[in-house]
């Protein structure tokens, strides 16, 4: 039988998660903790949360770390999400992003800073492949695009990288004739088509790291993941986002999150019903 969480245990995790992976874990959800870290304590045959807390700090079981972030962390997602940024893409920014392409020759660079499991960077590549077929476009192509896909938790970005969806997953939010354009189906699992895969690149990235190594985007899609940060961490997310951003780069949130301190970095640009924060010069 194993015991409840205490205030001590709390407090230690609650340390030891914002250290990991900056997320911020009030008292009033304590529960989350309990709740979401039962199942390792069950795994490991251990009687407590400070045996659990103690086996993670002594480093023995160096995959205990990666499962207790996954278990923490949340990794809802659907299929054009919000639809804003995709409108904002296609309206506002591929105009300006083919005439880049075609007088300099580089790639646009589009970064899903925490991917979970896909939706949000294949979302992206359907946007930009409808947006070159509908105006019939033909000397830029998917290959002028560079997208890439990070996330916190390995297995979640398992997901991601086999573009493989059960029927669930599949149904949120895609329109059902993308289903038919761009999946192949197996039996009850929708597979992204090989053709559209190849164009998305999924690694594991903590975003409390440097940005450095990820180089120059001109979007970044950092939605959903913020409101989780304590206020401290959301001001240095700010300035790091901003430094990754070319100029006129673009930073899309999620559109119920709250952003007070992008004046330092950012101009809120109003689309339709959203926002979207362009870089300062």
């Amino acid at each position: 039988m194993t015991s409840g969480l205490s205030e001590k245990a709390f407090v230690m995790f609650q340390e030891y998660i914002e250290d990991q992976c900056g997320i911020a874990i009030g008292k009033e959800k304590a529960y989350l903790i309990e709740s979401r870290l039962t199942k390792l304590l069950v795994e490991k045959k251990l009687d407590s949360f400070e045996e659990l807390y103690q086996l993670l700090s002594s480093n023995k079981d160096p995959k205990l770390a990666e499962k207790m972030i996954d278990a923490i962390t949340t990794n809802e997602t659907l299929w054009f999400r919000d639809k804003t940024p995709w409108q904002v893409l296609e309206d506002e920014l591929m105009p300006s992003y083919i005439e880049t392409i075609r007088s300099t020759g580089r790639k646009i660079r589009i970064w899903s800073a925490a991917a979970s499991s896909g939706q949000e960077a294949y979302s992206t590549i359907m946007c930009i492949d409808q947006y070159l077929k509908s105006h019939f476009i033909k000397d830029v192509t998917l290959h002028d695009f560079e997208i890439i896909g990070t996330d916190i938790s390995g297995p979640i970005l398992e997901i991601a990288k086999a573009g493989r969806y059960d029927p669930i997953s599949i149904m949120r939010g895609l329109d059902p004739k993308y289903k038919e354009l761009y999946f192949n189906n197996e039996g009850r699992v929708w597979i992204i088509k090989d053709e559209y895969k190849q164009h998305v690149t999924f690694k594991r990235f903590n975003l409390q790291h440097s940005f450095h190594g990820m180089g120059k985007f001109d979007v970044v899609f950092c939605r959903y993941v913020m409101i989780y940060f304590s206020q401290q961490f959301k001001k240095e997310m700010s300035k790091k986002l901003s430094d990754t951003l070319r100029q006129n780069g673009v930073l899309f949130i999620g559109n119920s999150e709250i952003f007070p301190d992008y004046k330092e970095h950012f101009e809120m640009k109003q689309y339709q019903k959203g926002v979207y924060y362009q870089v300062k010069e």
